[in-house]
């Protein structure tokens, strides 16, 4: 659902923007994607009162070819900041990781690579398997008012399915082996040898494991971990059938045994949908040992991986934000560094050093 914040920079595109580019840069409009997406929990129809307080305001993305935002992004943001008003509808422009208040113009294809590491739609299933799964809501998320060409609209449609088949079951195997493998059975491990820090990460880390594998078997990308749960609330089949579970493991004062026993509930929903879908084979009910654990879902890995094409069965898949890494860590450099305290909130409380 949109938020006020979206609404209201929808009007300030409509009302002052684009009659701007219309009149003066009419090749530009005609070529460029325009809404608000990508990042900030605002395109996720999420922000609330304790995400406003950094780099929030209204805000116009514009996504062009490569060649335009080399030759006309300056143009373009110096004429469009001269009639831009400081407020809008009582409230601030927005300036973010994209130089531009209120517009911030960008290449398409640079927009691509930092989000999702490539310039457009993969082309094979080891370039689908490079992708971090939380990059992609960054691209299919959010509003577009207006796009022309219709090029971003095709890259967003061509996400909308989903992965490819193969793309999920490799996934969906991975997240199987590291969840029953570095979850489950090292969780088991940890408890027998009073290893209450192990315990403590490995219990963690696997219930965030089955959350993202909920969403798989689901076909939905699933979002950054701070949103995760709002959306996860949304899934038809399998917070109905697993949500009372992962409720139940982080609730405060859950200690990792009792998080072993929701987790091994947990091995046998993922397992029955695994082959409800048809993904595995059904099988007899496996014992747990006082060792290992419960390690179902690996049995379910080597399955999968048996199904996958040959040439992804090794390809391990990402799973974690290096393309948004690279290009927040070079943004970061650039920043003075008293500018990028005030957008951590950072005061000072005394102006001694030492």
């Amino acid at each position: 659902m949109a938020s006020q914040i979206v609404e209201q920079s929808r009007q300030l595109f409509v009302e002052v923007v684009q009659p701007i580019l219309d009149a003066r840069f009419p090749e530009v409009a005609a070529e460029t994607a325009f809404g608000l997406f990508g990042y900030g929990s605002e395109a996720l129809g999420l922000d609330d009162e304790h995400s406003r307080d950094h780099q929030f305001g209204l805000r116009i993305d514009a996504l062009m070819p490569e060649r335009l935002f080399q030759a006309q992004a300056e143009e373009l943001r110096e004429v469009v900041s001269r009639a831009l008003p400081e407020m809008f509808l009582g409230m601030a422009l927005r300036e973010g990781h994209v130089a531009g208040a209120g517009l911030a113009p960008d290449s398409l294809e640079g927009f691509m690579q930092r989000t999702i590491g490539l310039p457009g739609v993969p082309e094979t299933l080891a370039e689908w398997l490079s992708i971090a799964e939380e990059e992609v809501t960054h691209v299919t998320n959010g509003w577009v008012w207006r796009d022309d060409s219709g090029r971003f609209t095709e890259i967003r449609r061509a996400f909308a399915d989903y992965w490819p088949e193969p793309v999920r079951m490799r996934r969906l195997a991975h997240w199987c082996r590291y969840f029953s493998g570095m979850g489950v059975y090292a969780l088991q491990r940890a408890l027998l040898r009073d290893d209450h820090y192990y315990a403590n990460v490995t219990s963690s880390r696997s219930i965030r494991w089955a959350v993202q594998m909920a969403f798989m078997l689901e076909r939905r990308f699933y979002p950054y971990d701070k949103w995760i749960m709002h959306r996860f609330r949304d899934l038809p089949t399998m917070w109905p059938k697993m949500g009372h579970l992962v409720e139940a493991a982080v609730w405060p004062g859950t200690m990792p045994a009792e998080q072993l026993r929701f987790l091994e509930e947990i091995s046998d929903i993922l397992d029955a949908e695994l082959v409800d879908q048809g993904l595995i084979a059904s099988h007899p009910k496996f014992a747990r040992s006082p060792t290992s654990g419960y390690r179902v879902l690996e049995h379910a890995y080597a399955e999968l991986l048996r199904q996958c094409p040959e040439e992804i069965r090794t390809v391990v898949p990402e799973w974690d934000q290096v393309q948004l890494e690279t290009f927040h860590s070079g943004w970061v450099a650039g920043l003075p560094l008293v500018e990028w305290d005030a957008i951590l909130n950072l005061e000072v409380v005394s102006p001694d050093v030492g």
